[in-house]
């Protein structure tokens, strides 16, 4: 999925992603796959989403938008 970054507490690490269908997901400064534990509002990003429990959905694999990583095993 793709959308941007709405919210981002540093001290907490905690933030909000809008994607593009105007849904916000949360997420936690971990599911970034820069290795960063920081990300400016507004940054455009692709993630992917995964339930969270009680019925709620979280971001995860977060990456700036146009970023490409490669997985080492």
């Amino acid at each position: 999925m793709e959308g941007r970054v709405a919210s981002f507490d540093e001290p907490r690490g905690l933030g909000t992603i809008e994607a593009a269908d105007a849904t916000t997901y949360a997420f936690h400064c971990t599911a970034l796959l820069d290795g960063t534990r920081s990300v400016d509002e507004g940054t455009a990003v692709t993630f992917e989403v995964r339930a969270a429990g009680m019925g709620r959905w979280e971001a995860t694999r977060i990456a700036h938008l146009g970023a490409c990583f490669v997985s080492v095993p």
